[in-house]
């Protein structure tokens, strides 16, 4: 718990910890659920205020999404897993028992139902590629940005559970980094799927002709890989965003590496901002290595929040919340989330000492952020576990807590945060009611949906208009797009001297394998007629995009 009494920060009269001056940028909100009670707070589904229990209800997510969205959310993030927390003990028992993240509902089904019934937050489904397969995960994403009118994210996981791996027919999930680069293909497949197969002035809806969509702009993808074998073409027609919002949240070397490329989001999660600042900063330098603008990819910090009006009314909230966490539930999660069975422990020992290094080094770091714990134990990690999770905490008056965020944003460089409920909808009810008047008053957090009614990906970048992913995402290269109408001889100039090249170095950009066309219908330049210099333009060459250039894809 993080309160002005722990960390020593001094709350002045001009409401800026230590008078430093707030951020300029305006942070983003998400809400952070599951459809399951409790989420990351095991056992407080017993208090009397909570609600999460109610997760099977639509109506519960309903009234949660209007909520969310009266009070100016950028969206709500839904977590998902595909299995039960059974290291701790080596049982399923202590999560069915408490109820932590046990049962748990799938989070595609109900985010159309709230996306009815509002009009501009958006929705960030979590879905695993390990035990997906692209083309059907594809057309049911593609779906989502239909419902939503093009407010959904994706969330990319590649699992961490053993048993979701047993009861999706494998003995164990892939080891780790081959999961990362069976991810890698994923998002190729996905992408030419999205952007590939269908070209942008595909859909005619043509009444008088009865031309539904032009059969020579939607294409086969063709996709050949170690782990993929996808021939297309896309099912759907493209939905108003093409891709959905790609958000991640892996912080391994791999993990880092894959999000650098891919995430238009991350999400990270640690004690203190200097916790995280590293791994933010690295995400940052590879994006721009890869190409990306680094300011482009929004880091999102998990939090969890309990607001009073005074600093003690926050603080009795806490310990009353606090009463009603499952110590038994709190373990659960961490063997889950960690790999590591805290059973194998003594009630008494001392975690700082213990041999096994990853948690000798999580509980010095925990040590080091909560300085007045004299002995860390497995119960006090599990009190400590209990409200919020894995990830810091704040307790205090908006003031502080809007101190402490801004804080988080100078001195980790994050975007925004992912609020973890304590109790379901009080936490995000207080968020609305207390912070977000005082975060409006500093000017860091938005009057209101900087485009309502507009995608989920033009409000997350502020811009009109920024539907598909921008021109520095690895996604824009596989957009295939309507030829750009341009003069006679400049066709002639650019197509025409490209004399014999064929289609064996087709671009994957198109959507296409190098063995693959580059034209539009499936036609490659061995098969069909390279431009000759006569003058003559195949009715390929001249579907091609302004920017194709033959020389050098044979280059590249």
């Amino acid at each position: 718990m993080v309160s002005p009494a722990t960390n020593g920060s001094a709350v002045h009269t001009n409401g800026h910890t230590n008078g430093a001056a707030p951020p300029k940028k305006k942070m983003i909100l998400n809400a952070f659920v599951e459809m399951c009670s409790g989420h990351q707070s095991p056992g407080l589904w017993r208090h009397p205020d909570d609600q999460s229990m109610n997760f099977n209800s639509v109506n519960h997510w309903i009234n949660l999404a209007k909520t969310l969205e009266a009070g100016g959310f950028h969206a709500m993030f839904i977590a998902d897993v595909l299995g039960g927390y059974d290291v701790y003990k080596k049982s399923l028992d202590e999560a069915i028992r408490s109820g932590a993240q046990w049962p748990v509902n799938e989070p595609m089904q109900v985010v159309p139902a709230m996306a009815a019934a509002t009009k501009s937050i958006g929705f960030g489904v979590t879905v695993s590629t390990t035990y997906e397969q692209p083309y059907h995960l594809a057309r049911r994403l593609s779906t989502l940005d239909h419902l939503t009118g093009g407010r959904c994210g994706w969330n990319v996981v590649t699992g961490y559970l053993d048993s979701a791996a047993r009861n999706l027919g494998r003995a164990e999930q892939p080891e780790h980094d081959e999961r990362y680069a069976m991810a890698e293909e994923y998002m190729e497949v996905m992408y030419k799927l999205w952007q590939s197969s269908w070209r942008e002035d595909a859909v005619a809806l043509d009444r008088a002709r009865g031309i539904y969509t032009h059969p020579d702009r939607v294409r086969e993808i063709n996709h050949e890989g170690k782990y993929f074998t996808v021939p297309g073409p896309h099912i759907c027609q493209p939905s108003p965003q093409r891709v959905p919002v790609i958000m991640q949240a892996g912080t391994s070397k791999a993990g880092t590496a894959f999000s650098s490329k891919h995430a238009e989001a991350v999400f990270v999660s640690g004690h203190s901002p200097a916790s995280c600042a590293k791994g933010v900063a690295s995400i940052r330098e590879q994006a721009k290595k890869a190409g990306r603008d680094p300011s482009s990819i929004k880091v999102i910090a998990k939090i969890c929040i309990v607001l009073g009006r005074t600093q003690e009314e926050a603080e009795r909230k806490y310990a009353d919340y606090a009463q009603y966490g499952d110590v038994g539930g709190a373990l659960a999660l961490f063997g889950g989330w960690t790999g590591y069975d805290m059973d194998e422990y003594g009630d008494d020992e001392e975690l700082r000492l213990v041999q096994t290094n990853a948690i000798r080094s999580y509980m010095e770091g925990l040590g080091k952020h909560q300085p007045k714990v004299g002995k860390w134990t497995k119960k006090v990690l599990a009190e400590h576990l209990i409200v919020g999770g894995l990830g810091g905490n704040i307790v205090g008056t908006p003031e502080y807590v809007a101190d402490e965020l801004e804080r988080w944003m100078r001195e980790a460089d994050v975007d925004g945060f992912n609020i973890a409920y304590a109790l379901m909808p009080q936490s995000f009810t207080d968020v609305i009611e207390l912070l977000i008047p005082e975060l409006r008053r500093r000017g860091t957090f938005w009057d209101g949906y900087e485009f309502p009614e507009a995608t989920l990906r033009e409000n997350f970048y502020g811009v009109k208009g920024q539907n598909l992913p921008r021109d520095d995402h690895p996604a824009s290269r596989y957009l295939w797009k309507a030829p750009t109408k341009v003069e006679p001889t400049k066709l002639a100039f650019r197509h025409l001297h490209a004399n014999g090249v064929n289609g064996t170095n087709g671009p994957a950009a198109n959507g296409v394998n190098g063995s693959s066309a580059y034209g539009p219908n499936g036609v490659n330049g061995a098969n069909g007629h390279a431009p000759a210099s006569n003058g003559y333009v195949p009715a390929w060459a001249k579907e091609l995009d302004d920017d194709f250039d033959p020389v050098a894809m044979q280059l590249g």
